[in-house]
């Protein structure tokens, strides 16, 4: 499975992919008994009302989700909801190993690069796409040159792709080989080849027929659904399931020469919220979850009796942030926009939250403060001498002050005797973005601030972000990547998910003009230590502006049950190496 190339609206966290063999397996299927009593997680621990067997399914893997995709098109999608899919039905050039983080080859097998570090030639293994044709150069040459660097196709891929402003040229020189000629060095390269590569045959007449933007939407059949990956799909239920079928003809062997993966199926549930992951779970329906903070320690004690593992894999590469909208082109009213666009108001927020609370009352002290774009998950490229905004409510009302808001009978009000009060939108499906909404919004009312708190689903949130602009205050998050580079889809003013001020013809701001420079600069700086020198202004610069308001870091924590081999969780996911898990039963 290919991994992220640019930033996507994150739901929240999930499975990847790597290598091994199994041993030998056991024949037979455990049995797993739960007891279900009350609604709060404590009585279901505690209490046992009613009881049932649940029969584990050999070779298969059973994972929930809270969203349905919005589409399955690996090109359009720009939120995990779709990306947790089409992750198993497409692969890249390349592929990162989920415990090193090393770039890996995927369906090239072997690359070479020129001197200067401009034209680099690959050679494709012979994998087939489903329907049996192989995946070749004309893909390769379809994928970048006909769709990413379209301008009529709105792909966050594009950001990434460019250098200095200009594309890759991309050429087909044998049906086996491909060469991309690079208009400067461009250091995340490699890495930014997981990008998936999508079926020329298929897919063509859709673009010829100005269809590509609406093709392989989410009422495709899935039997149309042509891939080069781990799994095909072949059935989806709107609000019900996923399910996915092991790829026979996966151009992947083991040691031995036995063909990957090893699973058959994976089912993906669709649930409505984390609560229902959890019941699922302990119910004996789903294998895996991501644990919250506050879950973790009450099941805990129930993994031996309960027959499953818990891992925790440290800060996640993902982020979560409030964020205001900028962009004076959405339906806000003009006196918003003014408080928005104000850096000391942004700063004011910020030190008004209380992240500490945050971490002991929603994460149960199972997450760590962050103030910038990376986090100390991200390693190498984490910065942590940015500006930081502890608690300090009385800080925020010297910059209001200093703004030009006066308070009123307890109310905030802008110069001109506004009272202060927005909408703040989160997914309700996520119960610690509500709860984490909850605090904030008492915060804020410390400060004189009306919050009015809006849950909705996962979908309809992105949709707003990303298409209508009907929004004032959102609290979301977004994936993360290793190299800062991925998240140019972000911070790049022109950037598909410059989400306080998207798709700017020039940056609105000095601040955003630098951070446009900086990552122009980082993408074709060879040198680690100066390229890290780039990124530690950047964030600096994202850190003094709050565009995004960063709230808490949240360790990585997942339950596994018991009955599968060659796990190897990390921050990536517990199922990262999907092609060499197999299963116990």
């Amino acid at each position: 499975m290919s991994h992220l190339q640019a930033f996507n609206f994150r739901r929240g966290f999930g499975p990847r992919a790597g290598s091994p063999a199994p041993p030998r397996r056991r024949r037979g299927s455990p049995w797993f008994r739960v007891c279900l009593g009350g609604l709060g997680l404590s009585l279901l621990l505690a209490g046992c009302q009613a009881s049932r067997r649940i029969t584990s399914r050999p070779d298969t893997l059973v994972l929930s989700t809270t969203s349905d995709p919005k589409t399955f098109n690996s090109i359009l999608a720009q939120e995990s909801s779709s990306t947790a899919v089409t992750a198993y039905l497409f692969e890249g050039l390349t592929r990162m190993n989920g415990v090193t983080a090393e770039v890996e080859p995927g369906l090239a097998e072997s690359w070479q690069v020129s001197p200067d570090g401009r034209v680099w030639e690959f050679k494709l293994r012979p994998a087939r796409w489903m329907d049996g044709r192989p995946v070749s150069a004309d893909d390769v040459v379809f994928t970048f040159r006909d769709l990413i660097y379209n301008p009529e196709v709105p792909t966050s891929s594009r950001d990434v792709f460019l250098i200095a402003g200009r594309p890759i040229k991309v050429e087909k020189v044998a049906e086996d080989r491909v060469r991309f000629i690079l208009p400067a060095p461009f250091a995340p390269f490699l890495r930014q080849l997981g990008q998936e590569i999508l079926p020329r045959h298929r897919l063509l007449p859709a673009l010829q027929a100005g269809r590509f933007n609406t093709a392989w939407g989410v009422d495709t059949p899935p039997e149309a659904l042509i891939g080069n990956g781990l799994f095909s799909l072949r059935e989806y239920r709107i609000g019900e399931r996923l399910v996915f079928q092991a790829n026979p003809g996966y151009w992947m062997k083991d040691a031995q020469g036995r063909a990957l993966p090893y699973l058959k199926r994976v089912v993906m549930l669709v649930v409505p919220d984390q609560n229902a992951e959890l019941l699922k779970f302990l119910q004996g329906e789903v294998d895996a979850i991501s644990v919250r903070g506050q879950d973790y320690r009450l099941l805990k004690p129930q993994e031996r009796r309960r027959n499953f593992t818990l891992y925790n894999a440290g800060p996640t590469l993902g982020n979560s942030f409030l964020v205001f909208n900028q962009n004076p082109d959405a339906p806000i009213r003009p006196e918003k926009l003014r408080w928005f666009q104000d850096r000391r108001f942004r700063q004011a927020v910020s030190y008004a939250l209380d992240r500490e609370s945050i971490t002991r009352n929603v994460f149960a002290g199972l997450a760590y403060p962050q103030w910038g774009p990376l986090n100390p998950g991200n390693g190498y490229f984490y910065n942590e001498r940015v500006r930081k905004y502890p608690y300090d409510p009385e800080l925020s009302r010297r910059l209001l002050a200093e703004a030009g808001f006066r308070w009123k009978d307890g109310t905030l009000q802008d110069r001109d005797g506004r009272p202060v009060e927005f909408t703040l939108l989160t997914n309700g499906d996520n119960q610690q973005r509500v709860q984490t909404s909850t605090i904030i919004m008492d915060d804020l009312a410390r400060l004189g601030i009306k919050v009015h708190f809006l849950p909705v689903d996962f979908n309809n949130l992105v949709t707003r972000l990303n298409t209508s602009f009907e929004w004032e205050t959102v609290l979301i998050g977004f994936t993360g990547t290793i190299d800062p580079h991925g998240g140019r889809n972000v911070w790049h003013s022109s950037g598909q998910l410059h989400v306080w001020n998207p798709r700017q013809p020039k940056p609105r701001t000095v601040w955003e003009r630098e951070i446009d420079d900086l990552f122009e600069r980082g993408a074709v700086e060879m040198d680690p230590g100066r390229r890290k020198a780039i990124y530690d202004r950047w964030q600096e610069v994202a850190a003094e502006e709050q565009p995004l308001i960063f709230t808490v870091n949240p360790a990585a924590l997942y339950a596994v049950r018991n009955r599968f081999g060659n796990l190897k969780p990390t921050i990536y996911g517990v199922f990262h190496n999907l092609e060499a898990i197999y299963t116990l039963d």
